[in-house]
């Protein structure tokens, strides 16, 4: 007799629900032929570690003598804080298919999903190996080829083809009202990115007392507090594409030479300026820990323009590859050919994707700003800046994230490409002091 339910829009989730633990998985999941194929027969001999060091989940390394996958289980809260901030599981659901359609636009960028478990809010997926989180590998002063290539690539596909430029009006509509149940994260981005860093919340953590002057005075700019809330805006309202929704050197996977994406469970329909300009935010981040983490200055500042010329790498992969797609893919119901080619005005159709890249660089740079701020001056921070022994040395780094954080909000309207952004980095970097 099926058991009664909660409903959460699409997704059902049943009092079935037990989370997972390295004792209990091979007794659980033994019986599925996804993973008799993936990892063995006999589920006594799997080797199982729970390696889950994000803030909401457990993910386990399921390892045998056929091979090994990775099981990732949502929890009923945040891992972070804990059962006091209860967290929907229904999560899963929007990261299969938010995986699903990444696949989709973007052939191998994502794991691939081998299985998914509504009731048990878990995935089993494809275990990447040898790769490791992009952001250990930064710390470590380790490059990666042709990472902004990849990662402006996949940007610019998920964004143009999960969008009215490409899907039909239908799918788009359908895809927008699905993920709109995503309700619970968009809500943690829409007070811990947008809200939160900007006031004394009681979940905001910074540097302090080395930072408290900074903060004081970036929480009394009115005029930026308008601006983020600008970007708030069209975070809530502008459901352009299906974004990530977190894309950050925490969700990105890499070797020497190959980046994949992983953990898309903030997906949701919004701006196209939002995922590269996360990514890019936290790039800049990087680029001012790297100090801290590479003591040969010569080598510090090789590594540090690599990141710079990452970000450049990134924006220009993706405008390349967005400008190829308006020309090859636009069969939406957006800027229709019948009104441009068919009609000789291939002149309009150009400057029409001009302008809206133009937006769209705008919209990232906000972007990028407030997730430098955030990252500082809220809940979760990142390990670059976070790690940082020495309270003062961090301090200062930290502060220049923060300035040229504040820079790029308000300066957003005025910059005229990424060069202008790339060179307030490199003054952030020389001169600002905490």
């Amino acid at each position: 007799m099926k058991q009664p339910g909660l409903s959460f829009g699409r997704m059902v989730l049943s009092s079935n629900y037990k989370p997972l633990s390295p004792e209990t998985l091979g007794q659980r999941l033994g019986g599925l032929e996804v993973m008799k194929k993936g990892v063995g027969g006999n589920a006594g001999a799997w080797t199982v570690r729970e390696v889950g060091d994000g803030n909401l989940n457990l993910v386990f390394i399921v390892e045998g003598d056929a091979g090994s996958v990775i099981v990732k289980q949502a929890l009923p809260y945040v891992r972070l804080v804990g059962d006091s901030w209860p967290l929907p599981l229904k999560r899963a659901f929007f990261e299969y298919h938010a995986l699903i359609r990444q696949e989709a636009r973007d052939p191998g960028s994502v794991p691939e999903v081998l299985h998914f478990d509504e009731e048990q809010a878990l995935i089993i997926m494809e275990r990447l190996q040898p790769h490791i989180i992009l952001r250990q590998q930064t710390m470590e002063g380790r490059k990666v080829a042709g990472l902004g290539k990849s990662l402006g690539l996949f940007a610019a596909r998920t964004a143009f083809r999960g969008s009215d430029l490409s899907m039909t009006a239908g799918d788009k509509k359908a895809d927008v009202a699905m993920f709109a149940g995503n309700v619970e994260l968009c809500d943690i981005t829409e007070s811990l990115v947008f809200t939160d860093p900007y006031y004394d919340a009681e979940m905001n953590r910074h540097t302090t007392p080395q930072l408290d002057g900074i903060v004081a005075d970036l929480r009394r700019d009115e005029a930026l507090k308008v601006e983020v809330q600008h970007m708030k805006r069209a975070f809530t309202s502008r459901g352009e594409t299906m974004c990530h929704g977190d894309l950050h050197a925490g969700s990105i996977m890499v070797t020497d030479t190959q980046s994949r994406i992983i953990d898309p469970e903030f997906a949701f329909y919004g701006p196209f300026g939002f995922d590269i300009g996360m990514l890019i935010g936290n790039y800049l981040m990087a680029y001012h820990a790297m100090p801290a983490h590479i003591s040969d200055p010569e080598a510090c500042r090789d590594f540090q323009t690599w990141i710079l010329e990452v970000i450049e790498e990134t924006w220009s992969a993706f405008c390349a590859e967005f400008h190829r797609l308006w020309h090859t893919e636009r069969t939406g119901i957006l800027y229709p050919r019948a009104l441009y080619e068919d009609q000789g005005h291939n002149f309009a159709s150009e400057s029409a994707v001009q302008q809206l890249l133009g937006e769209i660089f705008r919209d990232l740079v906000g972007f990028a700003g407030i997730e430098m701020h955030r990252r500082i001056l809220g809940l979760a921070h990142v390990a670059e800046l976070d790690t940082i022994e020495d309270e003062d040395f961090k301090a200062r780094c930290e502060a220049k994230c923060l300035k040229l954080g504040q820079f790029l909000v308000m300066s957003r309207n005025k910059l005229t490409g990424m060069d202008a952004v790339l060179a307030a980095a490199r003054q952030a970097e020389t001169g600002v002091q905490a």
